[in-house]
């Protein structure tokens, strides 16, 4: 039987690929060092990063580990990742196309597994938590970074986000985010914080709506300019709509 939600996954991120992996909020450097340094990583690590997309983090985390494995559902993706060690002339790579709610790896195979930007895609996050913890070593570290809109604002946030990514589920508040650490057994995560910059018609530009939705989107940044219902402090500047939402980087240790 196809999976409706896995079906939309791979088209949404085969589409994606490019624009995705070219974005100047994915590609940021200084977000990227935050997370590597975050998870303390150093030489003796392997690392596992979980719904690696374009393999952007998994790259960053090259220069400061033994060895990096990414694991991606869409082909294109991993295309992408490939194309990028490339580029660096990174040698410490491996990439797996698979289902990350069932990792192919034994337990206790990775000291740092890390996923980004990835959870608010999965129907059963739980799940996945669960996953990255039994593939983690003990007394390793588990990484989680996402966006996390403000838990009164996370309902308008979501509907914003669905119109413009139909694959898009749930981005978790970060008292959600801790429950999910606490329900797959880890101690309360150790927390920080950025904002994701971005601008309106770079983000639409980059996105593949379902038809009619993009225009459904614009009122709703113009709204945001008056009152943040969205958790995006959207502002003008000149003619563009720019806009900023709060990402949350977890990391708790496995017992």
């Amino acid at each position: 039987m196809t999976d409706p939600h896995r079906q939309t996954i791979l088209d949404q991120f085969t589409r994606q690929a490019t624009p995705f992996s070219t974005s100047p909020g994915i590609k940021d450097e200084a977000a990227l060092a935050l997370v590597v340094d975050f998870s303390g990583a150093g030489p003796e690590d392997t690392v596992l990063d979980v719904a690696c997309g374009p393999g952007i983090l998994a790259c960053a985390f090259a220069g400061a580990a033994r060895h990096v494995t990414g694991i991606d559902i869409t082909p294109a993706m991993l295309d992408r990742a490939r194309a990028l060690q490339r580029e660096r002339r990174l040698t410490n790579l491996t990439w797996r196309e698979g289902d990350v709610a069932l990792l192919p790896f034994d337990n206790d195979a990775f000291s740092i597994v890390v996923s980004r930007f990835a959870f608010h895609h999965f129907l059963d996050p739980g799940v996945v938590l669960r996953e990255m913890v039994r593939v983690c070593s003990p007394a390793g570290q588990v990484v989680v970074v996402d966006s996390a809109p403000a838990s009164e604002k996370a309902d308008a946030f979501d509907r914003m986000e669905k119109l413009r990514d139909p694959s898009h589920v749930r981005a978790m508040p970060i008292e959600a985010l801790c429950t999910l650490f606490a329900g797959a057994g880890l101690p309360a995560p150790r927390q920080s914080f950025y904002r994701l910059e971005g601008e309106l018609e770079g983000l639409l530009a980059r996105s593949f709506p379902n038809p009619g939705d993009a225009e459904r989107i614009r009122p709703l940044f113009e709204a945001s300019l008056e009152h943040d219902a969205l958790d995006l402090a959207a502002r003008r500047d000149g003619g563009l709509i720019r806009y900023g939402y709060p990402v949350a980087v977890l990391a708790s240790r496995k017992p």
